[in-house]
């Protein structure tokens, strides 16, 4: 098995990066598909439209439905037929990214993905997941490529709810782990090839920036101030954390994450708040020396990110859920297989419990 790398074609991030869009579309294609809410066109849609202002590209708006499913898909690419559009650029959150992604995949054409959140690593990915009109998980849909580029304008990411860039922090905390994970079991990782040292060393470089600049960037937004610490950690949690985990690896964390999914009282939670409970539960299984796990448990409760299963919303605690959990953390399909030693239901609910006992001990409860 190869080893392998796989990226978005450019990588552009800086405060008011959203004011030269057009400029960079120009570059991708004559006529732009842009995908946007009502909401985000009310926000940003006049620095978008401004964006285009003496350039060759027309941008053609499009309000999301609201669902990355095959009925929106199929809708957005009968608009590029009827309006000639050669490129797509999509702008907002996770589900617009993914569909303006398989749109441009069907298509066959350029893609610009624009998050106005930095609260996953999903937006660098040759990844769109698919779910039905109603909003329940359908199929993940492999791309041929990543995007053609990524554009996180700081300026508008420092604006939105301070907790998603701190559930995109707790997604990013899971990316060295598992991908390190993955080199010591020689796993297959998301790009389809064995993990290269280039992906490991973004990996560790994303789990240091974390560790050194998280806190920061959690005040600074708290103060509505978009500082240096906040611009590393737009990067940390989107490119270094989106590269890392698709040419890194999935291992525990994102399975026990998936695991969590079973019950109805997490279902409030973020993807990152879970992922970030996830890592703990990792580390424990891995048995990882007490200052380190320490460490870890300390900034997540800096951050306010999960570290006990009643922050997850899990009020009434009993073995019959959390084997329930473990259960489907160890799915046959899922990556907690990808750990170097053999994990079963027992193990990882008995880690699920460890962990959680750890968190009530640091919280001091």
């Amino acid at each position: 098995m190869a080893n392998i790398l796989i990226s978005p074609s450019k990588y552009v991030q800086g405060a008011g990066e959203m004011k030269k869009l057009g400029d960079y579309a120009q570059a991708y294609g004559k006529k732009a598909l842009v995908l946007i809410t009502e909401s985000g066109y009310k926000r940003i849609g006049a620095t978008v439209d401004g964006s285009f202002q003496n350039t060759e590209t027309e941008p053609v708006y499009e309000y999301f439905n609201k669902e990355c499913s095959k009925t929106e898909i199929n809708r957005l690419v009968e608009i590029m037929n009827e309006r000639g559009c050669d490129v797509v650029i999509g702008i907002g959150g996770g589900k617009i990214l993914d569909t303006a992604k398989a749109v441009a995949y069907y298509k066959e054409v350029p893609v610009l993905i624009c998050p106005t959140i930095a609260s996953t690593d999903a937006p660098c990915s040759a990844l769109s997941v698919i779910y039905t009109d109603a909003g329940v998980f359908e199929e993940y849909l492999f791309l041929r490529a990543n995007p053609n580029m990524v554009l996180m304008d700081t300026e508008i990411i420092a604006k939105s709810p301070v907790r998603l860039t701190i559930a995109g922090m707790g997604d990013a905390l899971a990316t060295y782990f598992e991908a390190r994970a993955c080199q010591a079991s020689g796993a297959a990782t998301c790009a389809g090839g064995k993990v290269t040292s280039a992906a490991i060393a973004l990996a560790k470089l994303c789990f240091d920036t974390l560790m050194e600049e998280g806190v920061k960037a959690k005040l600074a937004l708290e103060a509505g101030a978009c500082t240096p610490a906040v611009e590393k950690i737009v990067e940390a949690n989107t490119l270094l954390s989106g590269i890392g985990f698709e040419s890194g690896g999935l291992a525990g964390a994102h399975a026990i994450h998936n695991g969590f999914t079973v019950l109805e009282e997490c279902h409030h939670m973020n993807h990152g708040e879970k992922v970030a409970f996830g890592t703990i539960t990792q580390l424990v299984l891995e048995n990882i020396p007490a200052e380190e796990l320490e460490d870890i448990i300390d900034w997540c409760i800096e951050l306010g990110l999960p570290v006990t299963l009643k922050e997850l919303g899990i009020t009434e605690v009993t073995d019959e859920k959390i084997m329930a959990v473990a259960t489907a953390a160890c799915a046959e399909n899922d990556t907690l297989h990808n750990l170097p030693f053999e994990v079963t239901p027992e193990t990882v609910c008995a880690a699920i419990k460890a962990a959680d006992a750890y968190g009530k001990y640091f919280l001091g409860e």
